[in-house]
């Protein structure tokens, strides 16, 4: 469905023949531009409430710098790019507007959005190894309009430094928890905390970690209750899922709830 497909939707509305919200759920069903490489998802935000986010691995950066642009000259006012590394950063750079945020290895063209959830989206970590995953956590949440506290290094091994914390817990909309080894992070949380938990299994650890498998089994085991679990290594797939449980308020019950 491209724009004179659009025009002829907008013309049956302005004759009466096709009501707004028939319109509505038209528009939300457009597909994209096919751009040979690529069919980046133009209408996703209507669709979904947020536009195509670049997956950078994988993806030459003549690839990550056209998609971009091609969003950008459709509408999308910003666009997240992950698993970025920072060579490929500096190459789309000189293609696309991004400003290229190096621990999150992740790149966004456009301005953040000033934070409009119900709360605070709290990151803890179990050590400072675990930090790459948070932040592209962290960045992810922000671009989704979140105010994104980070509390890092406050694993089980020295558990005193998460209760020095208790107030910013308990204080929080939606808690990602990401740690690795053993895992315990989470449960620890969810058994603190009076919010939803997302957890995250890095593949931080030694060899019977097997690369993440080891915390996540144990996320997925966890008798906390309010407790959910993403992909190991997946901060992005977090920070969705707390964006739109910290977004919730505004789509379902903004004429119900004072």
């Amino acid at each position: 469905m491209q724009q004179n497909e659009t025009i002829k939707i907008l013309n049956s509305v302005a004759a009466g023949e096709l009501s707004p919200e028939g319109a509505f759920s038209k528009l939300r069903q457009q597909p994209f531009v096919d751009i040979g490489f690529a069919k980046p998802d133009i209408h996703r935000t209507v669709r979904q409430g947020c536009g195509e986010v670049i997956y950078g691995e994988g993806k030459t950066p003549e690839q990550i710098s056209g998609i971009i642009n091609s969003l950008l000259e459709n509408g999308q006012p910003r666009v997240l790019v992950t698993r970025l590394s920072e060579e490929k950063a500096g190459i789309v750079s000189a293609a696309a507007p991004i400003e290229y945020y190096p621990q999150a290895r992740a790149a966004v063209a456009g301005s953040l959005p000033a934070p409009d959830g119900i709360g605070k989206i709290v990151i803890a970590t179990g050590g400072t190894s675990d930090i790459p995953v948070a932040e592209e956590a962290a960045v992810t949440a922000e671009f989704l309009g979140n105010e994104a506290v980070r509390l890092y290094d406050v694993g089980v091994a020295g558990i005193h430094r998460l209760f020095d914390s208790l107030d910013t817990l308990m204080d929080a909309s939606v808690i990602i928890a990401i740690a690795g080894m053993e895992g315990a992070l989470a449960s620890v949380i969810g058994g603190l905390a009076d919010c939803p938990v997302i957890a995250v299994p890095t593949s931080v650890g030694y060899g019977a970690s097997f690369n993440g498998l080891s915390a996540l089994l144990s996320m997925l085991n966890s008798c906390a209750s309010g407790v959910s679990v993403v992909n190991i290594d997946n901060g992005f797939g977090a920070a969705y899922q707390a964006s739109m449980i910290n977004h919730i308020k505004g789509k379902n019950y903004e004429n119900t709830v004072s």
